[in-house]
């Protein structure tokens, strides 16, 4: 299995996974034929690299490469590239590297299995690794489970992916774990209060929806609210072709809290669950929501909309108001929000924003523990007022173009109110070119790094 450690078996082979200034040392732990065999490749243990070594039948083992201290700051996930390259084989791993340095690398060899095949037939590679002792394996094999979950449901285009099948994946997911699920649909939005939804998903033939998702009956309580905008035309506003391309991956918050919950209810985490995902498409037809439209929302804040491309806070800020009408310990929105946050940091980290400095911190930590990059953006006060427009209680795209991101977490934030502590990541929710363990496509940013700090956040 791509996503699984192969069982124990005596006879797999050594897989030596070694820094440069470990090589020599490997070596002399090879008989002599082997050990020149693999100084003759010119194998210098740089990051990524591999040579096989033979033995009497064949291959006898490799030698991985973990790279310089300065490739390691720069390479994420080292033993996933050399399983893409490894040949077919049983190995073990022979490594002093131990801890969350191991789990990283053994996450990595998983998370290379992943391909995406639904539309075109593509291999993984054939090359198993046995566990080390000691690690916990089913807990990396969820990891990667959950991880999948939300590569698939980012790659897969608009056609097949609407509010719809959003929801049916929900549905799945629930069903695999026991939860409870809701559903709330069409215009039934406007009569349970939410009115801010149905606007933006009304001028689409596929209907919009919020979905309700609940598992777990002790513990604390952890509420996840993803934005599911499952193909987004920019409305009224209409997006350029270039701006267009990727649109569907703007339901990304929502498969990265569905990926999350299913690590979350596969590791049978102490607490109570709620994940809730306002799934629409952002299209254009006569019933479409206008610029200068004032929009009441279930919160009672009213909104002046001055861009139909800002939908994303508008179906969160309805999904964020349900959430605080029911005590949490904790909430957290994930959202490929706003471009501003991709010039601000690239797309390999997760901005993200917290009322609460401790929990900031928690998760700043574990990010850097499981390699999950994330980085903390203020909630400027003094941006306030960018989003005071006079006639409304609030602006949906304050003019400027500055400050795009803490703008619309100040603006989320209006909508969690009851709710001491509270969390927003503006993801990217795309990998735009192959790197280890992390081909071209959807990928998941934030919920690895929320999964490490949840012991710590919710004293579990």
């Amino acid at each position: 299995m791509p996503l699984s450690f192969a069982a124990a078996d005596p006879a797999s082979l050594p897989l030596y996974l070694i820094t440069p200034e470990q090589l020599e040392t490997t070596l002399s732990n090879l008989d002599e034929a082997q050990a020149q065999w693999v100084r003759a490749q010119g194998f210098s243990a740089g990051a990524g690299s591999f040579c096989t070594f033979p033995g009497a039948s064949g291959i006898a083992g490799a030698v991985a490469g973990l790279g310089t201290e300065k490739e390691r700051k720069r390479t994420r996930f080292v033993l996933g590239a050399v399983r893409a390259a490894l040949p077919k084989g049983v190995y073990h791993l022979e490594t002093d590297v131990t801890g969350e340095a191991l789990e990283e690398q053994l996450l990595g060899w998983l998370l290379s299995g992943y391909v995406f095949d639904k539309y075109a037939n593509k291999s993984s590679s054939e090359a198993e690794l046995v566990a080390p002792e000691g690690v916990d394996a089913a807990r990396l094999e969820s990891i990667a489970a959950g991880e999948a979950l939300t590569r698939d449901l980012i790659n897969t285009p608009a056609n097949d992916m609407g509010p719809a099948e959003l929801e049916a994946a929900a549905r799945d997911l629930a069903d695999s774990y026991s939860a409870k699920i809701s559903v709330t649909t069409g215009d039934a939005l406007l009569a349970q209060g939410f009115p801010m939804i149905h606007a933006v998903g009304r001028a689409s033939p596929r209907e919009p929806r919020l979905i309700d998702m609940q598992w777990g009956n002790t513990g604390p309580v952890l509420t996840l609210v993803g934005k599911g905008v499952c193909f987004d035309t920019g409305g009224l506003n209409l997006k350029p072709g270039a701006s267009m391309g990727l649109m569907k991956k703007d339901m990304g918050g929502a498969a990265t809290v569905l990926g999350l919950a299913k690590m979350i209810m596969a590791l049978g985490l102490p607490l109570q669950l709620r994940v809730l995902i306002p799934a629409v498409e952002n299209a254009v037809d006569g019933s479409a929501f206008r610029p200068q439209d004032i929009l009441t929302s279930r919160k009672g804040l009213t909104v002046e909309i001055n861009n139909t491309d800002a939908e994303g806070r508008l179906v969160l800020a309805d999904a964020l108001a349900l959430a605080d009408e029911t005590p949490s310990d904790l909430v957290i929105s994930m959202a490929t929000l706003t471009g501003a946050a991709r010039v601000a940091v690239g797309p390999d980290i997760a901005p993200y924003f917290a009322t609460d400095a401790s929990d900031a911190a928690t998760v700043a930590k574990a990010g850097a523990r499981v390699a999950d990059p994330v980085w903390q953006l203020p909630y400027w006060e003094p941006y306030e007022t960018m989003i005071e427009p006079g006639i409304a209680d609030l602006d949906n795209a304050p003019s400027g173009g500055m400050a795009g991101s803490i703008t619309a977490a100040l603006f989320l934030r209006r909508f969690v109110t009851e709710t001491p502590r509270y969390m927003h990541f503006d993801i990217y929710g795309w990998n735009p070119s192959a790197n280890p363990a992390r081909p071209k496509g959807g990928v998941g940013q934030g919920a690895r790094a929320i999964l490490a700090a949840l012991p710590e956040l919710l004293s579990l």
